[in-house]
């Protein structure tokens, strides 16, 4: 392949595979110098694996490589390079911003002095003049406190500035080129819109290239140049950005783009992949029961008033140093039998406390929690224990919410066995195996481990999990945003088909405001602790009446014919 002096990454013909199992075939592609190409598919697909590859992260004792990966500022194959043509590359011509910042920042060293080590790896300057330059692109990613960020660990930063810290680190050598991957999908919208035009305009000012990516087409679409579409491992359609979105050639490019909320009416069902692509793996659709409960739209389930939750501060060795941070400032809503009630706000508004303290897993201050009419912030320990089997939560990351040494089935059943729903545990595993494929999943499945399935079947388990004990209100918080848009539909159809066959109740808690306005009858907006709007789904988006609604529905990324 002959070398471009204008691009900074050329990947031809490269193929990875383990064991009998091809995981890319014949991938190519090309980033040029002030270009951001976006890499789109499903989980799964192989984005992750190709952009590791042009790292050289992966165990090679595993993984059979083979293709030609050229990277400026090196001669060679990167394929056939050794160790130490690599450590000079990473952080020097090539780096990358992963997707969760937490995960990738060392908790036990300071933010600056992390950044400071990757300048120190490849340049031969001064502590003095290294901690210049780490507070210098503190300031050009727009942290707050420059200084105070220098000398704070991770856990002491949000998730917008823990990212921020991720892209001055990956800035810090100036590299031609910047792996991005899906680096704002944990976000919420106005950090997210916030962090991609400072990525944007930080890449143009250093003239380097970037490999964008990301299961979000609209985010793509505002951001990148071209567009590449993976399809197992295969890239099956790429081009400039408008020429894909606007004419896919590939089913499996307009399955995708169908598959977006943002693209149909609330309560309309959502096209999965396999609607497209007849050969497409997907899991068999969900089979709703035939129990079908009439809801009385009238018929109260949830009155909270007045709630209050504030968290005290204090210093290390002096308790006489308290500050007071208010949670929830006397938070009130209702919540109809039948009905999801949609919550939004920015990361630290104060949904994660409200949802803790609606299921009494963190006590709230003062306020009244009426469920059915009886009151739930004065039952004891054990009356709350009994109640909770008529509310519970779909957590955001199934993996974490799932024990890794027991089968999805056990995982099951012992929630049904605490509550005494069966006798044994042998009655239970028929139950189990009806829910299982009620969700979508098979019986085979019972006696799986949680790593050996997909994050869209982890999350039809905890789905599974939350039926089994035959609640009447379920919170999902953030149950989706990990998920790419195929398998989000699919659950949102899921959640949807539940809804209708037991009676269900959600409160549905959600940074990605068109997933909230699809699934919602009503929204209510959340600021520094306080509801300051809340309306019908349609009649919010349409004629927002706070600043601050305004702000968030302009921040949502949108495909251009969505404008």
């Amino acid at each position: 392949m002959d070398k471009d002096s204008s691009k900074v990454l050329q990947i031809e013909n490269l193929n990875i595979e383990t064991g009998t199992t091809k995981l890319l075939h014949n991938v190519s592609l090309e980033v040029n110098r002030g270009e951001i190409l976006g890499l789109v598919g499903e989980s799964g697909s192989g984005k992750t694996i190709t952009s590791l590859s042009i790292m050289q992260l992966l165990d090679m004792n595993i993984l059979k490589t083979k293709g030609i990966i050229h990277l400026q500022g090196c001669e060679e194959n990167i394929v056939q390079a050794d160790e130490k043509k690599l450590n000079d590359l990473r952080g020097n011509h090539v780096s990358m911003i992963f997707q969760e910042p937490m995960t990738a920042l060392n908790p036990l060293m300071r933010c600056g002095t992390q950044v400071a080590e990757v300048i120190h790896r490849h340049r031969d300057i001064s502590r003095t003049e290294t901690r210049k330059l780490v507070l210098d692109l503190f300031h050009q990613v727009q942290l707050p406190e420059p200084e105070k960020k220098y000398n704070s660990y991770p856990h002491e930063l949000s998730g917008g500035q823990k990212q921020r810290v991720m892209i001055a680190m990956a800035l810090a050598n100036k590299p031609s080129l910047i792996i991005a991957d899906e680096p704002t999908t944990a976000l919420d919208v106005t950090v997210q819109a916030a962090i991609l035009n400072l990525m944007k305009s930080l890449m143009l000012n250093q003239s380097a290239g970037m490999l964008f990516i990301s299961h979000d087409l609209a985010v793509v679409s505002m951001l990148c140049d071209r567009i590449a579409v993976m399809y197992r491992g295969n890239i099956i359609e790429q081009g400039k950005t408008r020429q894909v979105l606007d004419s896919p050639q590939h089913p499996y490019t307009r399955a995708l783009l169908a598959c977006r909320p943002a693209a149909h009416e609330r309560g309309k069902r959502l096209p999965v992949v396999s609607d497209f692509i007849k050969d497409a793996h997907e899991t068999a659709s969900v089979s709703p029961s035939t129990i079908n409960l009439e809801t009385n739209d009238s018929q109260l389930l949830l009155d909270v008033k007045d709630m209050y939750k504030a968290y005290t501060k204090h210093g290390f060795w002096q308790r006489k140093k308290q500050k007071t941070f208010v949670a929830l400032n006397n938070v009130s809503f209702q919540i109809k039998k039948g009905e999801t009630l949609g919550l939004v706000g920015e990361s630290g508004c104060g949904k994660t406390t409200l949802s803790r303290c609606l299921l009494m897993l963190l006590p709230p201050d003062s306020g009244s929690i009426q469920y059915n009419g009886a009151e739930v912030t004065t039952l004891s320990r054990e009356d709350i224990r009994k109640w909770r089997k008529n509310v519970q939560v779909i957590f955001q990351d199934p993996y974490s919410a799932l024990n890794p040494r027991i089968p999805i089935g056990r995982a099951i059943s012992e929630v049904m066995l605490y509550h005494q729903l069966v006798s044994s545990y042998a009655a239970s595993v028929s139950r189990v195996i009806d829910l299982l494929q009620q969700v979508g999943l098979k019986a085979e499945h019972y006696w799986r481990y949680p790593h050996e399935f997909s994050g869209g079947q982890r999350q039809r388990i905890c789905i599974a999990r939350a039926l089994s004990v035959e609640p009447e209100f379920i919170v999902c918080d953030e149950s989706v945003s990990a998920l790419d848009v195929s398998v989000q539909a699919q659950i949102l159809n899921l959640l949807n088909d539940l809804k209708k066959s037991y009676g269900l109740s959600y409160l549905f808690i959600s940074h990605d405001l068109s997933v909230v306005r699809y699934m919602s009858d009503r929204i209510m907006v959340m600021q520094e602790g306080r509801i300051i709007e809340q309306a019908e789904s349609d009649v919010l988006f349409h004629q927002p009446q706070r600043s601050y609604t305004k702000t968030l529905l302009e921040a949502i990324p949108k495909l251009h014919y969505e404008n």
